[in-house]
């Protein structure tokens, strides 16, 4: 790894301290590209539907997968706090088999091209999401997937460790980089992305820059746009048809791509439309897999009235510090100290301070101004 200004592993911190804001929590508890927005849809869905749903929770409850990462962790973890915010991982992974076959070959691996950790802090009306470039090179540690345990690599591509691990791998490696540990995984897939944004009606956008990119598919002339399932997949996907091509322009995109969408789902009439209620609701738990603890309707809807308070203007979207490799110009290396002023802001639950981005080359990119 790497520093902007020095080579020098720096330790981010140590264990957070308890906090007076209330209690945390009794006990620890995609596929592709920056999809965390589903869950804050689902959110909605789920908040604005109340007992409505009620009926339905059983036939919904069938559509969630879960995943018991507290299990395959066991203690070896950072420490359970109790400051009253919430820390959340969100994957978007690469499979390619089922529906998502059109994107691409399946090789038989899946990686996690979509990293995203969100912070929500005490008192559940703001949040800071951080997103974590797939080819940044980071230490991963040993994981154990199917009884099968791969050795801990001393510097690897972020992404590869939903790939040797699953989840508990990916979870296991965030909490290695942030010391903080995570509450919550939420994994979302191409082919249900899709379908909730037809269920909602698309996604208005205004583009101030042409985006042709054949790749994702999206072909965008500047002004105001409506999106469908489809070109909002391109959108979030496209890495060529906007700034220099790299991964940190296209997180750029897909965060101003977030808001527009939770602006969007507002001015939606959920509760006076019960089947484009129920049909997002659907899609929605069809498309995620979740941490056991959110393994259910139920449970769901209560993490949904938690966070239900929270807008666009209310979420700080930020990436982690990085800057080129000098080795391989393809990938990224975290700016330790930079890294370190980040975690430590969010272990402490206070907002992440401007000099922890500054110079960093996610920062730089100016893609995520082609949307408004």
């Amino acid at each position: 790894m790497a520093d902007d200004s020095s080579s020098t592993p720096v330790n981010p911190g140590q264990p957070r301290a308890r906090g007076a804001g209330g209690r945390r929590r009794k006990r620890p508890s995609t596929r592709r590209r920056a999809m965390h927005y589903t869950i804050w849809t689902l959110a909605a869905v789920l908040v604005l539907g109340g007992a409505g749903l009620g009926y339905l929770y059983y036939r919904l409850n069938g559509n969630l997968t879960s995943v018991d990462i507290n299990a395959a962790l066991g203690s070896d973890r950072p420490k359970n706090v109790d400051n009253g915010s919430m820390d959340i991982l969100v994957l978007g992974s690469d499979s390619r088999a089922g529906k998502n076959a059109k994107y691409g070959k399946d090789e038989g691996t899946s990686r996690s091209d979509t990293a995203m950790i969100v912070h929500v802090y005490q008192g559940r009306q703001k949040a800071s999401v951080v997103s974590i470039p797939r080819d940044t090179m980071v230490k991963r540690p040993s994981c154990v997937k199917d009884g099968k345990e791969t050795p801990a690599a001393r510097l690897a591509m972020f992404n590869s460790a939903y790939e040797v691990g699953g989840p508990a791998c990916a979870v296991k490696t965030v909490e290695s980089l942030t010391h903080i540990r995570m509450d919550h995984y939420l994994e979302v897939d191409f082919s249900g992305f899709k379908q909730l944004i037809n269920d909602l009606g698309g996604v208005d956008i205004t583009t101030t820059a042409p985006i042709h990119d054949k790749q994702s598919h999206l072909d965008l002339e500047p002004g105001p746009h409506n999106l469908d399932g489809e070109q909002s997949l391109g959108l979030v996907r496209t890495r060529h048809g906007v700034g220099d091509g790299s991964d940190l322009g296209r997180i750029k995109l897909q965060q101003a791509f977030v808001k527009a969408l939770l602006d969007q789902i507002k001015q939606v009439n959920l509760f006076g439309n019960p089947k484009k209620l129920y049909d997002l609701a659907d899609t929605s738990t069809k498309a995620l897999t979740t941490d056991s603890e959110l393994g259910s309707v139920n449970k769901l809807k209560g993490f949904a009235q938690s966070v239900k308070g929270i807008g666009s203007g209310d979420m700080k979207m930020t990436t982690l510090p990085v800057m080129y490799d000098p080795d391989d110009p393809a990938r990224v290396l975290p700016m330790e100290r930079k890294s370190a002023l980040m975690w430590q802001a969010l272990r402490a639950d206070r907002p992440i301070p401007a000099s922890a981005t500054k110079g960093s080359a996610g920062e730089a990119t100016s893609a995520g101004k082609v949307v408004k």
